[in-house]
C-alpha cells in the first residue's frame, strides 16, 4: 500500500492566504523527505475553510523544493475553466514537473462555487460541463490532426497552423499525466466515469461500509468500455493522527485542529447539504449524534502505531483491497511538531505493520 497526502487544503478562516500556503508547502516538503508517494491539492472558490483557488500555483512552488513526490491538483473543477486554456496550463506544468504531475478533475460540489460561476449545479449542469471540458482536453492532447469542436458550453479549434504559429504544447507524459477522479456519494457518477475511462478512482468518505460501495461504481463504469479496473489504482482518503499512545493521539486530534475543523466547518457543512449520513457507522444513528467526538471514535484512524495499523487493515479488508491511503492534511502550523510526528510515525511505524498484515489477507 502506498501513502500520500490529500490537502483540501484546510485552514481556519483567520489564517492569511500566504501563511496557509507556507504551511501546505511545508507539509509537502516534509512528506517528500519521509518518502510519501504523492500529494493532492484541492481547489475551491467560496469556502473560507478551504481557501486555495489555484492548486497548480502551489504545485509550481512545491516542485522546486521537492525531489520525488508526485503532485496533483485534486481537483481542478472543470466547469469553472475554459478547457483549451486549462489543457495548456496542465501540459506546461507537466513539463515543469518532468513527469511528477498527476491531474485530478472534478465537477465541483459546493453550490456557492457553482452559483458564483453561474452554473446550474442543482440540476447537474456541472457534471455535463465537466464531461464536455474533459472531452476537449483529451482531444487536444490525443489528436494530432486539426479539428473543430462545438459543444453545448464551449467551442474549441485545433488549427492547421503554419511553421510560425500552430498548436504545439503537449504534455510531457504521453498522452497525458495520470488522471484521477474523486467520488463521495453512493452510486457516484464520477467514479463510474473513472471506471469507464480507466482513470484513478479516489474515494472521499468517513466510514468503511460507505466507502466499500464505491468500488461497485468503478466496476459499473468499467463495464461500459470493457475495461478491467485495478484495485491497486484505488486511492482512499482518511483522517489519520498517530502518536505514541491512543490517549496522546486523541489529545492531538480531537482537541486540536482536526477537532476544530470538524466542529466549526466539516460537520455543519454536511448538515447543510443533508449529507451527514456519510459520517454514520450505522444507518440507525440519529443525525443529532454526529459530533466531532462521534466521528473521532467511529471514523478517524487515531491512536498508537498499532491501533492505527489495525484500523487501516480493517478498512482494507472491508472494502476488498485498495492501493493507496491518502491522509487528509490539517493546519497545525501553530503546533507543527505533533503533526509532523504523526506523519513520521505513519510512514515509519504504521505502514510497515500495515503491509505486513495485508500481505496475509486473502481478498
Amino acid at each position: 500500500m502506498e501513502l500520500g497526502l490529500f490537502l483540501m487544503p484546510s485552514h481556519p478562516p483567520e489564517r492569511s492566504l500566504y501563511d496557509a500556503t507556507q504551511w501546505d508547502l511545508e507539509m509537502i516538503q516534509y512528506a517528500d523527505t519521509l518518502g510519501y508517494q504523492e500529494a493532492w491539492i484541492g481547489e475551491h472558490f467560496t469556502a473560507p475553510w478551504e481557501p486555495i483557488p489555484a492548486p497548480d500555483l502551489m504545485i509550481a512552488q512545491a516542485l522546486t523544493s521537492t525531489k520525488q513526490i508526485r503532485l496533483a491538483p485534486g481537483a481542478h473543477l472543470l466547469p469553472y475553466h475554459h478547457p483549451v486554456e486549462l489543457a495548456h496550463r496542465v501540459a506546461y506544468l507537466d513539463h515543469l514537473s518532468q513527469g511528477r504531475l498527476m491531474l485530478g478533475v472534478g465537477a465541483g460540489g459546493l453550490l456557492t462555487d457553482s452559483e458564483t460561476f453561474g452554473v446550474d449545479a442543482a440540476n447537474g449542469e456541472n457534471r455535463t460541463m465537466m464531461a464536455e471540458a474533459l472531452e476537449i482536453m483529451l482531444k487536444l492532447w490525443n489528436e494530432k490532426e486539426p479539428f473543430q469542436f462545438e459543444g453545448a458550453y464551449w467551442k474549441a479549434n485545433k488549427i492547421e497552423g503554419n511553421p510560425y504559429a500552430s498548436y504545439h504544447i503537449y504534455p510531457y507524459q504521453q498522452p497525458h499525466p495520470p488522471i484521477g477522479v474523486t467520488g463521495l456519494s453512493p452510486g457516484s457518477e464520477t467514479l463510474k466515469t473513472a471506471g469507464e475511462k480507466g482513470f484513478i478512482p479516489m474515494s472521499l468518505g468517513a466510514n468503511n461500509e460507505y466507502i466499500a460501495g464505491h468500488w461497485k461504481s468503478v466496476e459499473e463504469g468499467a463495464k461500459r468500455s470493457g475495461k478491467t479496473p485495478s484495485r491497486s489504482d484505488w486511492r482512499i482518503t482518511r483522517d489519520v493522527f498517530v502518536a505514541d499512545t491512543d490517549e496522546e493521539a486523541i489529545e492531538g486530534s480531537l482537541n486540536s485542529m482536526m477537532g476544530r475543523q470538524h466542529r466549526e466547518y466539516w460537520i455543519p457543512l454536511f448538515q447543510s447539504l443533508r449529507a451527514v449520513s456519510v459520517f454514520k457507522h450505522e444507518e440507525s444513528v440519529d443525525e443529532s449524534q454526529i459530533t466531532p467526538e462521534y466521528v473521532a471514535k467511529h471514523n478517524w484512524f487515531v491512536g498508537s502505531p498499532e491501533t492505527v495499523a489495525n484500523k487501516i487493515v480493517n478498512l482494507y479488508e472491508t472494502v476488498g483491497g485498495f492501493g493507496a491511503l491518502l491522509v487528509t492534511g490539517y493546519d497545525y502550523s501553530e503546533t507543527p511538531d505533533i503533526w509532523k510526528k504523526s506523519m513520521r510515525l505513519l510512514q515509519e511505524e504504521v505502514m510497515p505493520r500495515v503491509n505486513y498484515k495485508i500481505a496475509k489477507v486473502k481478498i
